[in-house]
């Protein structure tokens, strides 16, 4: 007898897949589909969602799909991208929005109209948005459930057709509400309770065993979470005489990490792995480049090369060995692995080699398919401790993918577009903040540009910095003087932040400074030549030492999901630095808030950092996920 399930098409959303990973952690079992799929998908299917998506809908090209699902007798729920699709099946119109909308949002539910979709829920709501798009003109039959400052049709149903359809994003746990609202809808659609993580632990174990056959596995160990649990499903399902465990020092690793690593695994009982001094091989890998996409793939690729030569130096049987990783769909997503997505950014386990492997299906990745927090939770299960488990992530590629790197050479594009990315922050008001706060704050622009993913598309922007400093912000006789007038409340920092990542075309970031060495002026700061090369990333490692060490000691460690340091090319001379401070907090990586730190944590961090020679400034960044993402490359 087959499962009853919800069918979530994926319309190319980076949250496509975090729409059933939420049933399924309500306890429905969910599937996820194309939107051209056949109806034969549907059979024993008791609701369908439809996905968000990079794609306008009047674009020339955009996902197929299989206008009949509109004919069937199932209640359907479209979100964001699939909001317009429920619309314009019902002669709704969709263009442009007056106002786009990044991030946070108040939703305001309509008194006059009972939607099934909304009961036990208040009727103001905070939400998240990441729309240009809107519904113009809403659909026949449907009726105004709730409605933005700035987006009046932000839900809609129409009961006689059983159709939902809601401008925000319930997936992601900025939502607060998501989850009711997921519950309602499997509700109404007469779901019941079918999923479990014992079940989830069970499927993945099989998986493995039908997949690796009689074969064994190698697997790459950075270190990180992913890799670590994926190490244990291994050695579960195979057998730890089967398993081989990889871990590369490829140059890129934290201060110490490498040891504490070897540490790490061999008290919770692993011996069956090996650890290879690689950083010679992938320092020259990515020497003199400085586009990020190819330093990624100069990783990934180089990962190969030297598995290839450990394999050798093994005498391993190569017919006899699968490759493993411990990769997650977001992964997958932002390296725009799925039909209708759009890349992001090439994740080291996404290039070329690897993906000419996964073709021939000599790749393994058990948790191919989970979030962190799953995979998180698999791990407590399998019996590991927090130590391993509850680590900040820490992907293949390191710290390399934190050095931003320069040529030297004046861009074009870079020399027409910051005038005017400092010109339209100048443009906006910014009035949250204190009357002391703000007569102390003056404003800039980095002339460094860093990824971001606003409507499910990449961006490539500049950051804006906002300076609480002294009157004169070049200006810093002491450390307390440098933040004096750093605002506290991280309501008002947010505020600001998407008040000018929503207005603006040329910025994705807002970030505040927190520290620029006594005597250097801001027009001393420059763009200077740098790669990512070891002097680099050693000067990186001791300034992420030192926001590390202070995370743990004060317990702030355990309350973030991650912390990055980011170098910037940004300095007095190519000898010098400046450094970016990122903490977020997060469930699952597709969307995060930047982490509010204490106000005399931060102090004690930039004191620390300030002391180091070759650090110039220091910023805050203050952005949440969307509009930027985690890391800077």
């Amino acid at each position: 007898m087959s499962r009853s399930k919800i069918v979530v098409l994926d319309f190319g959303s980076q949250y496509a897949h975090l729409i059933a990973k939420r049933f399924r952690m309500l306890g429905y079992y969910s599937e996820i589909a194309l939107p051209s799929t056949s109806l034969e998908v549907f059979e024993n299917c008791k609701g369908i969602v439809f996905s968000g998506g990079p794609s306008s809908v009047y674009d020339e090209k955009v996902p197929e799909f299989n206008s009949e699902i509109l004919n069937l007798d199932i209640p359907i729920l479209g979100l964001c991208y699939g909001h317009y699709i429920v619309q314009l099946g019902y002669n709704g119109k969709v263009g442009k929005a007056d106002v786009g909308e990044f991030g946070f949002a108040t939703l305001n539910l309509n008194p006059q109209v009972k939607s099934p979709l909304f009961e036990g829920i208040e009727p103001v709501q905070q939400v998240w948005m990441s729309h240009q798009d809107g519904v113009l003109q809403i659909g026949e039959g449907f009726e105004v459930v709730g409605s933005t400052k700035d987006c009046p049709y932000a839900a809609t149903q129409n009961l006689a057709k059983k159709r939902f359809s809601l401008q925000c994003h319930c997936e992601v746990k900025d939502t607060p509400c998501g989850n009711q609202i997921f519950e309602n809808f499997a509700k109404y659609c007469g779901m019941e309770k079918n999923w479990d993580q014992d079940t989830v632990l069970q499927i993945i174990l099989e998986q493995i065993k039908k997949d690796a056959g009689d074969r064994n596995v190698l697997l790459f160990l950075s270190g990180g979470v992913d890799s670590t649990i994926t190490f244990a499903l291994l050695n579960k399902a195979l057998g730890q005489d089967r398993v081989l465990g990889l871990h590369i020092d490829n140059g890129f690793m934290r201060k110490n990490e490498s040891a504490n690593v070897a540490d790490a695994y061999h008290k919770f009982g692993f011996d069956n792995f090996i650890v290879e001094d690689a950083s010679e091989s992938f320092l020259g890998a990515i020497a003199g480049l400085t586009d990020p996409q190819k330093k990624r793939m100069a990783v990934g690729e180089n990962f190969i090369t030297v598995r290839n030569e450990v394999v050798a130096k093994q005498h391993l049987d190569e017919s006899n060995w699968l490759l493993a990783q411990g990769t997650l769909y977001p992964d997958i997503i932002e390296s725009g692995g799925t039909k209708n997505s759009n890349t992001i950014k090439t994740h080291h386990n996404r290039v070329a080699g690897i993906q000419e492997l996964i073709a021939k299906g000599l790749i393994i990745e058990p948790i191919r398919d989970l979030y962190k927090d799953e995979v998180r939770a698999i791990g407590k299960k399998l019996g590991l401790s927090d130590e391993l488990v509850m680590r900040h992530p820490f992907p293949g590629p390191g710290l390399s993918i934190n050095v931003l790197c320069n040529d030297g050479k004046e861009k074009a594009q870079d020399l027409q577009e910051l005038p005017l990315a400092k010109k339209e922050l100048d443009e906006i008001e910014l009035n949250m903040f204190c009357e002391n706060c703000t007569a102390n704050m003056s404003r800039d622009v980095l002339p460094v540009r860093s990824v971001g993913v606003q409507g499910d598309f990449r961006t490539y922007r500049f950051p804006a910095v906002l300076d609480f400093g002294p009157a004169k912000a070049d200006e810093y006789p002491s450390i307390v003087d440098g933040m004096k007038h750093f605002p506290g409340k991280r309501e008002k920092i947010e505020a600001a932040s998407s008040t000018i990542t929503n207005a603006a075309k040329f910025m994705n970031r807002a970030c505040i400074k927190l520290y620029q060495k006594p005597g250097v002026k801001n027009e001393d700061l420059k763009l200077q030549e740098g790669y990512c090369d070891r002097r680099r990333l050693d000067q990186l490692r001791e300034v992420d030492n030192i926001v590390l060490t202070e995370l743990h000691k004060s317990g702030w460690y355990d309350k973030i999901f991650q912390h990055l340091t980011i170098d910037l090319p940004y300095a007095t001379s190519v000898d010098k630095a400046s450094f970016v401070l990122r903490p977020v907090v997060s469930e699952d990586v597709m969307t995060a808030r930047f982490a509010m730190l204490p106000k005399d944590l931060l102090g004690n961090i930039v004191a620390q950092i300030a002391a180091l020679p070759f650090v110039d400034a220091l910023y805050f960044d203050a952005t949440n996920k969307p509009p930027a993402t985690f890391g800077w490359e």
